[in-house]
């Protein structure tokens, strides 16, 4: 009987200590699909995966399921997998590069796992900010250089005197606010979705973004990126920000506009930005955001506020269960369905596997 295939297009858990794939990094996956499924990692050169060629083609021919981390999901990347693809999920929260319409039209299941970081990201952001605040970067390369100056990076201000914005009010922008009330008098909530009376049982009030751009010291993003919210802080935000004002980023990079966030960090409106994120994913490949994350008003991290050994293991468990639901029963998972109305023909139970999962 053929084994149903499960190709990682682009794992970032797969790379060794040195260059290409090793593939018994795989320590989750096997855990869950024990020797019923073939798994397959895309190919890589170096520690870049390679979404082309006859390499690329051949591991991603007759899937089963796709499971992609950064890889956009595109009508050549379904049509490489072939006629027999039932399933594409995403290591992560965010669902921009998995096109659920797509995949909707298609008749393939689509998740993420969207709850697997929540106290990560929302403790990232706030370490980001509270880097910012402290001014703690100039503050290190101050004393690191030789030079004691309490005065380096300039005087912070009494936080408790200030008001915080979140700018999307999901799951983690309701963490973010909760802890965010530690440290500033008021916090403002942004969201379209969210009524008054959720935001306030996380110790946020509601507000229009314009009114809370003029009204926030910091602004910290939360919010997915889609149509309404992709290049949202452009030059036009940035001049409604209050001066100094900080920016926190944990979110996507394409909300932001780079040339007109340096603007405004050159020019000093900007009191400083806390970035995670960026687009593209690297931002040396950006004008724009390769001269930001040089600026000294600036802490950035290659986009990883989701990380922790905890999280990791848990999303990549939950990415391969529910991998494993899906070609047991035809049935999508409960948490992080995104092609709402799909579900594939029932296919029998993997021998072996139900076992582990009932």
């Amino acid at each position: 009987m053929r084994r149903p295939v499960v190709t990682y297009v682009d794992p970032p858990w797969a790379f060794g200590p040195g260059e290409g794939i090793d593939p018994a990094r795989a320590i989750y996956e096997r855990e869950v699909f024990g020797d019923e499924v073939e798994l397959r990692i895309g190919p890589a050169v170096g520690r870049r995966y390679v979404q082309e060629g006859a390499a690329f083609a051949a591991a991603m021919r007759g899937a089963d399921a796709l499971v992609v981390h950064r890889c956009r999901v595109t009508p050549a990347l379904l049509e490489a997998a072939g006629g027999g693809l039932k399933a594409v999920g995403r290591l992560g929260v965010g669902f921009d590069n998995l096109d659920p319409e797509l995949l909707k039209a298609r008749g393939i299941v689509g998740f993420n796992v969207p709850d697997y970081c929540i106290d990560e990201v929302s403790t990232h952001a706030l370490a980001l900010l509270l880097a910012l605040e402290r001014r703690l970067l100039p503050q290190h390369e101050s004393l690191a250089g030789g030079r004691f100056d309490i005065y380096a990076g300039g005087t912070p201000r009494r936080l408790r005197e200030h008001t915080a914005g979140v700018v999307g009010f999901g799951r983690i922008g309701r963490v973010v606010a909760s802890r965010l009330r530690v440290f500033y008098d008021r916090v403002l909530a942004c969201d379209l979705y969210v009524e008054a009376d959720v935001m306030a049982a996380h110790g946020a009030r509601k507000a229009g973004f314009e009114e809370l751009l003029e009204q926030a010291d910091a602004v910290l993003l939360h919010c997915p990126l889609s149509g309404e919210t992709a290049g949202m802080m452009d030059a036009a935000a940035f001049a409604r920000m209050r001066p100094g004002a900080v920016l926190v980023n944990t979110a996507r990079g394409a909300l932001v506009e780079p040339r007109a966030l340096h603007g405004a960090l050159v020019s000093g409106r900007l009191g400083g930005a806390g970035l995670d994120v960026f687009s593209p994913e690297d931002p040396h490949g950006d004008e724009w955001y390769a001269r930001v994350v040089k600026l000294p008003n600036v802490v950035a991290t290659s986009h990883r506020a989701y990380l922790s050994r905890e999280a990791e293991a848990s999303q990549r468990r939950r990415t391969a269960g529910s991998i494993v639901e899906i070609l047991r029963t035809g049935r999508p998972p409960a948490s992080g369905h995104l092609t709402e109305g799909v579900r594939i023909a029932w296919t029998p139970p993997l021998s072996g596997i139900a076992s582990r999962n009932d």
